[in-house]
């Protein structure tokens, strides 16, 4: 019996796309952060791609501002990937929030949409290129609440910086500020539904601020670091990088 619980599989996500891609208005106009172009392709396209190599079966897409144009985008990936054979079982939903929630509030609209116990969470406008597999046996292993997947980084001052001990668990999140080298929280999680959801949450919240750095102390949040690829397109000079690393 154990050890076909550490064989679970992590085969459902959820992705925020609901972000107003506020820095890029001047270099993607009207469209969604996560349809912003690159290298001919909306950036979306290529957090699918991985996920789908990954293992992924169902999305569950977080959506907000222009939702609109993401639900024409998808029904055209989606009708055109449908038929190839090696993702069969591939579907998708929708969840959409008419006013905003906040990271935490769509995540938990979103938690309504799987009977899954555990779920791969993470950003339209990010690409990690996580082993997710790994990450799950650990998250699995560990009967972790939340487990975050940290990207070691250099010279940085765009993102907190994450503490934590020996075994893996988040200690602090440090605020953000110019850093040599630390570790990054990548955007990527797997969540325990049932844990999360039992929380007295209000209904607009940050994932991040009243979820992760308010509970890293009560609740078993682990992380493990995954030094792969990775790219965030919130401001012109990574999506611009973006552009050329996809075009390869």
């Amino acid at each position: 019996m154990k050890g076909e619980f550490w064989r679970m599989k992590i085969s459902e996500c959820i992705i925020l796309s609901g972000g107003l891609g506020t820095r890029l208005k001047n270099t993607i106009f009207d469209l969604p952060k996560a349809l912003a172009p690159v290298a001919g392709k909306p950036f979306l396209y290529y957090v699918i791609e991985h996920l789908k190599k990954q293992g992924i079966e169902k999305f569950i897409f977080a959506l907000g501002y222009k939702h609109e144009m993401i639900e024409i985008y998808l029904k055209e990936y989606f009708f055109s990937t449908n038929a190839v054979p090696d993702y069969p079982s591939i579907n998708y939903q929708l969840s959409i929030e008419e006013n905003p929630l906040g990271t935490g509030g769509a995540i938990r609209s979103a938690c309504s949409k799987t009977s899954a116990e555990n779920i791969l969470i993470v950003n339209g406008d990010t690409l990690f290129k996580i082993n997710v597999a790994a990450l799950s046996h650990f998250h699995q292993q560990e009967n972790a609440d939340c487990t975050l997947a940290l990207k070691p980084m250099k010279d940085f001052n765009r993102y907190d910086a994450v503490k934590i001990n020996e075994s893996g668990k988040v200690q602090s999140f440090r605020e953000k500020q110019f850093y040599e080298n630390g570790w990054i929280n990548g955007g990527v999680y797997i969540l325990n539904v049932p844990s999360f959801l039992q929380l007295h949450l209000p209904r607009q919240f940050s994932f991040e601020k009243d979820y992760l750095e308010r509970y890293c102390s009560s609740k078993k949040i682990m992380a493990i670091i995954q030094d792969e690829y990775f790219i965030d397109i919130g401001v012109p000079e990574d999506l611009e990088k973006a552009g050329r690393e996809m075009d390869k």
